[in-house]
């Protein structure tokens, strides 16, 4: 059967679109990829400049972080922290010397006592603000015959000291911690006074198992030696140990 013109007409027709629709397909993807790595050009582009913007951020942030008077003021802060640091920590050695050898006397002297009080207090300083209203005294006769004898019962200054600053009201304005310690005519005084906070009652702050520890202390070494009293939210306690009294008691034992 041969073709007839029609037929052949029909196929030349199908043939040439379909090259039109295979090279007008080719042309569309072609376009498409000309506009896609345009775009990654203008995405590459617009990343090296965001990139070039931020290295200068950076160095700006960098140049803020190593601005003089900044790194002074910080370095300043730091060498004051680092002072009271080691400050404290010298205080605290001496304290765990007293701790570890000297208390395991029977008796120490009072000058060894009151050093032992008063680095007891510079450790404790850290607890409160450096504004905060500390007053710390000392009266001593060094002469005193008695004051470089052991009479003194060991860290019997520690719970009159700790309990200032542990039960305080640090946070009112005409808050205070007074320490006084003397030693004169042979009488060992610790006179501790701080301000309580009138938000707990009076009994329920200062009456923990280390005073009433220290009464008994008290008790059988020298007798009843602590007095304690509140007056307008501040608390009062004095220790007074007559040490000549105390001396001649145990010579007239022997």
């Amino acid at each position: 059967m041969t073709a007839t013109p029609n037929s052949w007409f029909i196929l030349l027709l199908s043939a040439v679109l379909l090259l039109v629709a295979v090279i007008g397909l080719a042309l569309y993807l072609f376009l498409r990829l000309r506009k896609s790595e345009k775009r990654q050009q203008e995405s590459e582009l617009r990343l090296g400049e965001l990139k070039a913007r931020v290295n200068p951020m950076q160095l700006e942030v960098l140049e803020a972080r190593l601005n003089p008077h900044l790194f002074k003021n910080i370095l300043n802060s730091i060498q004051s922290h680092a002072y009271q640091t080691y400050f404290a920590i010298d205080k605290l050695a001496n304290v765990l010397d007293y701790i570890l050898y000297e208390s395991r006397s029977e008796f120490v002297t009072p000058k060894e006592e009151i050093e032992f009080a008063l680095n007891l207090i510079e450790i404790n300083k850290i607890k409160v603000s450096p504004l905060f209203d500390l007053k710390v005294k000392t009266r001593v006769d060094d002469s005193e015959p008695l004051y470089e004898q052991k009479l003194m019962a060991p860290l019997i200054s520690t719970d009159l000291i700790e309990n200032a600053f542990k039960h305080a009201d640090i946070q009112s304005p005409d808050a205070f911690i007074a320490i006084t310690l003397e030693f004169k005519d042979n009488l060992f005084v610790l006179t501790v006074a701080n301000k309580i906070s009138s938000r707990a009652p009076m009994k329920k702050e200062k009456g923990g198992i280390g005073l009433k520890t220290l009464e008994q202390r008290l008790k059988i070494i020298y007798e009843d030696n602590l007095d304690s009293y509140t007056e307008e939210n501040v608390f009062v306690t004095r220790l007074t140990i007559n040490l000549f009294e105390y001396k001649v008691k145990v010579l007239a034992a022997r």
